[in-house]
């Protein structure tokens, strides 16, 4: 297990529990107590964690956490989600992409189809997002036309929120719309933790045709503060195989085409 691997397992023990001691933690990850206390006065200097006497609580930070922390989460789950919904989007259309890591395996999935990324005439497929790390992802692996809104950037996500951003999506028309959410519930729909993606989400919404929402089966029937979109507006869920088949079916009896990677 790599720092960043171990530092999100810690992050994760201490949102369950809210504190974790240093010989807990060493004998849960199966490494020396000095590699955990180094590891808890890391997370303490970036103001993840509080350090307390023999070990560490949570600095409420968890929550939400920073991008680079959660891509050790469900990774193999959002991988084959991300080539599952990748393989709904036609050449020549326009996409719409927020941020997450779940959003990060659908832009490498489509990088890497090769009827996206051949025609020299012109882009293949025209991505819209408001995430940094998408736009880079696609420049540096494809040929497709990358618009980026704007707006200011929430280092946690790497996602650009505010009127800057919302300007430019109120001027476009996506094709279809591929969002990584927080949660998304059969009744309260679609949503995320912070206020302002939600509102960016809810304009990509607004500007396509077809909603497709990614989201790994811990994320179904969860709840988080600010709605994204009712789940009637919701063409397709793109989910993995590990979702309760309760839930499946009650968003299938929302109207909602399921598809479990």
């Amino acid at each position: 297990m790599d720092r960043y691997a171990r530092w999100n397992a810690l992050l994760e023990m201490l949102t369950d529990s809210g504190r974790v001691t240093v010989e807990e933690a060493a004998e849960r990850l199966d490494v020396s107590q000095a590699t955990i206390r180094r590891d808890f006065d890391q997370l303490a200097q970036q103001q993840m964690i509080t350090r307390t006497r023999g070990g560490a609580v949570a600095n409420g930070v968890s929550y939400d956490l920073p991008l680079r922390y959660k891509t050790a989460k469900h990774s193999a789950e959002k991988q084959r989600i991300g080539a599952a919904a990748a393989a709904l989007v036609s050449p020549g259309t326009v996409v719409g992409l927020n941020g997450g890591t779940t959003s990060t395996e659908v832009a490498r999935a489509l990088a890497v189809r090769p009827d996206l990324n051949t025609n020299a005439d012109g882009a293949q497929l025209t991505v819209v997002t408001n995430a940094l790390n998408i736009a880079n992802e696609l420049l540096v692996r494809s040929r497709m036309k990358v618009v980026v809104a704007g707006g200011v950037v929430r280092p946690k996500s790497f996602e650009l929120v505010g009127p800057l951003g919302g300007a430019l999506l109120r001027e476009v028309t996506l094709d279809v719309a591929l969002l990584g959410v927080d949660a998304i519930d059969p009744l309260l729909g679609a949503a995320a933790h912070h206020e302002g993606e939600a509102a960016m989400n809810n304009l990509m919404v607004a500007r396509a045709k077809r909603v497709v929402i990614i989201a790994d089966s811990s994320k179904l029937g969860g709840h988080a503060f600010a709605r994204i979109c009712p789940v009637d507006r919701v063409e397709t869920l793109v989910t993995d195989s590990g979702a309760a088949a309760e839930v499946v079916d009650a968003f299938r009896a929302a109207g909602v085409h399921v598809i479990c990677a």
